[in-house]
């Protein structure tokens, strides 16, 4: 069976721990850090990895944070593909007040990309395209952005059948729907501005996602609307789709583990309705779990049993 590539241009190191309570000027003793490989479709890759499929993620890697970060996948055995920059890999950092249970998350900007070196992660994606059946595009940009990577991607993956999702926003997003996409999975504001609106109500995300699809950037929409769930559009389809209802512990990564579902299920031949509430299952799972943890499988496959006889979620 081929194989999930997904595609980090912004990896991180992210890096978690909390404090008794948050106090300017003060000493903060915090707890013990626990390191985890991070970006988009980093993540992305270690979610379908531990749901039982394969994904071979492709990322940029500098200096010694970006030696650390393909040790930490290593570690959760997953080969991937790193493409060596001059700068240095980012390092996030992610603090939780105990006495709240508030989050704090600081993310850092990343370094910058040379022309050459994006050069070379294009020629890398394309080597591995003929053994590849779905490509996911997924995080933030580097600070000098995209340098076109996108749409030459794009039309790359269109020329030998393959499925491409996206994950990302402005300028990286807008050049992949220019090239045309399968899937795009925004939120509500994201849409918003791909169709140049300040705000976009649930009412009318309906019709803004079928504009695009009718001008040929996707085939379909997951539009994320957080615990609600998200709506699933495509030229025939419009669908909402619940969220379980759970006791939320974290929100980081549960996009990145909704994205990982949906395109699992799809690989593994289900159809998009299956396959969006496979996600939903999926990013609801990871908000069980603190901090950067994602969803496990277990957690996942309960709840999209439970959304599928219609149980209540809790």
């Amino acid at each position: 069976m081929k194989r999930i590539l997904t595609i980090t241009l912004n990896p991180a190191v992210d890096e978690t721990s909390s404090v008794g309570s948050l106090q300017p000027e003060k000493k903060l003793r915090c707890s013990a850090p626990v390191f985890e490989p991070g970006g988009g479709g980093i993540n992305v890759a270690r979610v379908i990895n531990r749901l039982g499929g394969r994904a071979l993620p492709l990322y940029f890697s500098g200096g010694n944070s970006g030696k650390r970060l393909t040790a930490l996948l290593a570690e959760e055995d997953i080969t991937g593909l790193p493409v060596e920059i001059h700068g240095e890999t980012r390092e996030n950092l992610n603090i939780t007040d105990r006495s709240t249970g508030r989050q704090y998350r600081f993310i850092m900007p990343g370094p910058t990309v040379s022309s050459a070196e994006y050069l070379s992660l294009m020629q890398a994606a394309q080597a591995e395209m003929d053994n590849t059946e779905y490509l996911v595009f997924s995080g933030s940009l580097p600070p000098n952005g995209s340098q076109g990577i996108f749409k030459t991607l794009a039309e790359t993956a269109m020329q030998k059948k393959v499925r491409l999702l996206a994950d990302t926003s402005g300028e990286g997003l807008r050049e992949a729907l220019e090239a045309g996409i399968y899937l795009v999975k925004p939120n509500l504001g994201e849409l918003a501005a791909l169709t140049g609106c300040e705000t976009l109500l649930e009412a009318d995300a309906v019709s803004a996602a079928r504009g695009l699809i009718r001008q040929g950037s996707c085939q379909v929409f997951v539009i994320s609307m957080g615990e609600a769930g998200a709506l699933l559009v495509t030229a025939d389809i419009s669908e909402k789709i619940p969220a379980p209802i759970v006791k939320r512990v974290s929100t980081i990564g549960a996009g990145d583990s909704m994205v990982a579902g949906i395109v699992l299920a799809l690989q593994r031949g289900q159809d998009i309705h299956a396959a969006a509430r496979f996600g939903i299952a999926c990013g609801t799972a990871a908000t069980l779990n603190p901090g950067t943890a994602l969803c496990n499988k277990e957690d996942a496959e309960r709840l999209y049993g439970l959304m599928n006889t219609g149980s209540k979620c809790r």
